[in-house]
């Protein structure tokens, strides 16, 4: 399984009804008792109301929404390279990227992205830095400058910032000391004494005695008086003076504009130009609200790790969540006819002629020897009643039915009364747009080389599935045109009477259905088709071999 920490999902369809999110949540379950790693139920679409009461009466939560399992940057591994602040030295910048192996840091600022800096800055800025006020125009601090120098601060708060002045080696006699040095500058010193004193008369900022020198208390009096800056440093002169510039602050240097960034939830294929058309090497990542999370560099990109998958309750490619071709397949576990999912290597694939995915699923527990909670098996049962419509559909087996009284057994529940509830629950579609209702339990099949997509709704009310007929049909033809499909066909169940009445749009449709099903249209809108309530075992059956697909 590779890293047991990365989520392993287990998601059913788009257009989720209760037997695909009931699945999920149990199948997910039960592989995390009995094997290692992270199961995590998932789902593609939105719950619709029957499987949110369902949720609601059994104490579980909505599986967690995936609408795209492509690869993205956070299925990389991201360099946790700590941000820096933008005060650091250049010195401290560039031994932190020779101890991480990498030539680019991330300057942040209450975590949040403020500025990159590269090797190359650093080296421009240190062969640049020529001019003798450098320190004071990138405003350095004697932090910096003092850890730098690894010296000591004898005089002077160490979080002053040097703004004024030009740094100048104090070589030679007082007289001619006094010709050259300004207020504010930063002169570096030895151990005479008058060129000590002459620099603080001359009201530099600070004095940098060098090679350990040795500082008189008076010299310390004097400068803590003329408010002049006191540092001892163990160098000699030539080396502070070539160490000094590497004290000033990398958030002078740092590139802050137009940068390059990428998200955690940036698709892979679409970072991937990006990079290929900057010399950059490393780039930083953010999350959703511009957090910096760390680095990326294109080597990162090999190691990308697919998100792995489980399916249940489907098998068909325009069924699957977006981007499951470039997920990492691992098994498949379903009732369906055969459809058109590949994958590069075997799988584990569980398909049985069951009216219900939660049947097969329980069998699986029970073949596990793991003991449902009350919740669990209420949870399933109510994805069997429902799939099964209460045992009255032609998909629904003896095996079905055994399992569905052995989960009401352990829920304790009524499973008449339950079925109810659910039913009524899910035909509480007055305050729906028709294409809510049309989407509500929706799905798509290829058959041959057209696309047929086929909702369902089912209830106990005569009255109101008349009322929902009226207001979908005159919305058929174009949310046929808006799903991109051939033939739209929504199924009306009525439970009780076992018995669809199904809308239908697209040129050949009306041909199809009265072809298929040995019936006639009344209106060219819909055809009425007793006995049938299955859409998998009845409706899509009869559309292929009408098709010939």
């Amino acid at each position: 399984m590779g890293d047991i920490s990365r989520p392993i999902y287990v998601i059913g369809h788009k257009n989720p009804d209760t037997d695909s999110i009931a699945a999920a949540i149990s199948y997910a379950a039960l592989k995390n008792q009995k094997d290692e790693g992270n199961f995590v139920a998932a789902r593609c679409g939105n719950v619709n109301y029957e499987t949110q009461y369902v949720l609601d009466r059994f104490n579980f939560k909505a599986p967690s929404f995936i609408g795209d399992v492509r690869t993205q940057v956070r299925d990389m591994e991201i360099r946790d390279i700590a941000g820096v602040d933008e005060g650091m030295s250049l010195k401290d910048a560039w031994n932190i990227m020779r101890e991480n192996g990498v030539v680019t840091l991330c300057i942040t600022e209450d975590k949040l992205l403020r500025g990159l800096i590269t090797i190359g800055d650093i080296m421009g800025a240190y062969m640049g830095s020529n001019e003798s006020d450098t320190l004071a125009t990138a405003h350095t601090s004697y932090k910096n400058i003092v850890e730098t120098l690894d010296g000591e601060l004898l005089v002077g708060n160490i979080d002053d910032v040097q703004t004024e002045g030009k740094v100048l080696v104090g070589a030679g006699t007082p007289d001619v000391l006094e010709e050259y040095i300004s207020p504010h500058d930063i002169v570096l010193l030895g151990d005479r004494y008058e060129s000590q004193l002459c620099a603080i008369e001359m009201e530099a900022d600070a004095i940098i005695v060098c090679a350990g020198a040795k500082v008189t208390t008076t010299i310390k009096k004097l400068a803590t008086e003329k408010g002049c800056r006191v540092i001892s440093t163990p160098h000699d002169t030539f080396t502070v003076a070539r160490l000094i510039y590497q004290s000033m602050p990398i958030g002078h240097f740092m590139k802050d504009k137009d940068l390059i960034t990428f998200k955690m939830d940036d698709y892979i294929e679409d970072v991937l130009p990006v990079m290929a058309s900057t010399r950059h090497r490393y780039f930083p990542v953010v999350d959703a609200a511009g957090r910096y999370k760390g680095m990326v560099s294109r080597r990162n990109f090999l190691g990308a790790s697919k998100k792995k998958l489980i399916l249940v309750d489907h098998n068909e490619k325009s069924q699957a969540v977006n981007g499951m071709e470039t997920a990492e397949l691992l098994e498949i576990i379903d009732h369906h006819r055969l459809g058109t999912v590949t994958t590069a290597r075997p799988v584990y694939f569980r398909n049985q002629p069951l009216g219900s995915t939660c049947t097969i699923i329980y069998q699986m527990y029970q073949e596990a020897g793991v003991e449902l909670s009350p919740d669990m098996a209420g949870l399933m049962l109510s994805a069997i009643i429902s799939d099964t419509l209460l045992f009255k559909s032609p998909t629904c087996t003896e095996v079905d039915k055994m399992s569905g009284k052995l989960l009401s057994m352990i829920a304790g529940v009524d499973i008449e009364e339950l079925a109810k509830e659910m039913f009524d629950a899910g035909s509480n579609l007055a305050n729906k747009s028709p294409e809510e209702i049309i989407h509500q339990d929706y799905k798509k099949f290829n058959v041959g080389k057209q696309v047929v997509g086929i909702g369902q709704i089912s209830s106990m009310d005569s009255n109101e599935m008349e009322n929902i007929k009226e207001s979908i049909l005159p919305e058929m033809d174009a949310q046929r045109e808006k799903d991109g499909v051939d033939l739209l066909l929504l199924m009306i169940t009525n439970i009780m009477k076992e018995s669809s009445e199904v809308l239908f749009s697209g040129s050949n449709a009306e041909v199809v259905l009265e072809s298929g099903f040995s019936v006639t249209s009344k209106n060219h809108k819909s055809v009425y088709l007793p006995g049938v309530v299955s859409r998998k075992k009845q409706m899509v059956p009869t559309i292929i071999n009408t098709l010939g697909g």
